[in-house]
């Protein structure tokens, strides 16, 4: 079980969400497709870059990082993914995905929004009108981009209680906006932005409610199965599928602690709660940061960002918000993805506009703004410099 102060940082890790697990069949062999022959060359500096982000004294366990430009991937791992074992992070090891997780909701609404079946416009009041009336005015276009001012369930007192006193408490994902429900709007919608784990809370049961069926089962229908995505799934519990990237709360001078187990998903839900692979969250990215998932006209929508509103924790370089997507204007140019941290866990996920080239980074360790913050800063430095080796032309 978790200690108090990994708990304590639960809170901060659903600004970024969390995950899930759920066991999904035998793997795909080893990522030989990693050192086929036409991968590119490897960059000693960056792997320098990680072999001192691992060293740290407060730095992750264990980092991979993997480029793809085309049919070409390339895998770069420092420290290990599992300290009792000593194994090394794995293109094909589970891992929480964290607040990535609002790419998939936003995936499955858009994809509707093609359909016919919701409308950027449409309003809580139209589609969930058994919410709070203070709410009714709420947009899904607004939810998307995190300007709805809905109050964020996760750090209301009653939901932190409970999972203080039960770490892996099983919540009913669908009544998590009820912990808010007698709060008024932060803000009149559209004016303000504000990261919000019950933005996407909502906008998965907008999505029930237009459709008629469950949530994980339009993940399946919308997202998983038209990009082959077989390890990905939105399990309840607090288990991963082996094998797995174990996270870790890293507080020198005490050893690591293993807590990839140690806190439930069912708190976070839409907002967080799935478990996916480096090679799937790349294929995802891929097709949800470029253009293969939506119409035009649905990603000109998507595309509309706010200037300054960064992803939870920021992503490299410059980070602008789009619709359940960033922005992220680097040195050497755009990628457009999202990021997320849980305790054990920060990820990025990221492609460029085309579709073509994506980049994930992960490691086995949390940070954010709150929460260990000069790490992060340096995270993103080294993020940035895996950027910029994903957009060069060779």
């Amino acid at each position: 079980m978790p200690t108090r102060a990994s708990v304590r940082r639960f809170r901060t890790g659903l600004s970024a969400a969390a995950l899930a697990a759920a066991a999904l069949g035998s793997l795909l062999p080893p990522a030989q497709a990693a050192d086929a022959p036409a991968g590119p060359a490897r960059d000693e500096r960056l792997q320098r870059e990680l072999d001192r982000l691992v060293a740290q004294d407060d730095g992750p366990p264990g980092v991979i990082a993997v480029l793809t430009r085309g049919d070409r991937t390339r895998v770069y791992t420092a420290g290990v993914g599992d300290l009792a074992t000593g194994r090394p992070p794995h293109l094909d090891d589970h891992m929480r995905i964290a607040s990535i997780a609002k790419a998939f909701s936003g995936a499955v609404a858009l994809r509707l929004v093609d359909r016919g079946a919701l409308s950027l416009d449409d309003s809580i009041g139209e589609v969930l009108p058994d919410q709070p009336e203070a709410w009714h005015a709420v947009t899904l276009r607004q939810l998307l981009q995190h300007t709805s001012g809905l109050p964020d369930f996760s750090a209301a007192p009653r939901f932190l209680e409970i999972l203080q006193a039960d770490p892996r408490h099983v919540f009913d994902s669908r009544t998590l906006l009820d912990f808010v429900a007698d709060e008024p709007l932060l803000f009149r919608p559209g004016s303000l932005y504000e990261y919000s784990n019950s933005d996407n809370i909502a906008v998965a049961l907008m999505a029930e409610a237009v459709t008629g069926r469950r949530y994980e089962d339009l993940l399946k229908e919308l997202v998983y199965r038209p990009l082959g995505l077989r390890r990905t799934s939105l399990p309840q519990g607090y288990r991963l599928p082996r094998p797995f990237l174990h996270g870790y709360d890293v507080a020198p001078p005490a050893a690591p602690e293993d807590v990839s187990e140690a806190v439930g998903t069912s708190g976070v839900w839409a907002s967080g709660g799935i478990v996916s692979t480096p090679r799937e969250l790349g294929a995802f990215i891929r097709a949800y940061g470029g253009p293969a998932l939506l119409s035009r006209k649905t990603r000109k929508e998507q595309l509309a960002f706010r200037p300054g509103d960064s992803s939870e924790p920021a992503g490299p370089g410059t980070n602008a918000a789009g619709l359940a997507l960033f922005q992220y204007t680097t040195r050497c140019g755009v990628l457009y993805g999202h990021t997320g941290n849980f305790p054990g866990y920060t990820q990025l996920a990221a492609a460029t506009p085309d579709g073509t080239r994506s980049l994930t980074f992960s490691i086995n360790t949390q940070t954010s703004k709150g929460n260990k913050p000069a790490l992060l800063a340096r995270l993103r430095t080294v993020q940035e410099d895996f950027a910029c080796a994903l957009l060069k032309d060779r």
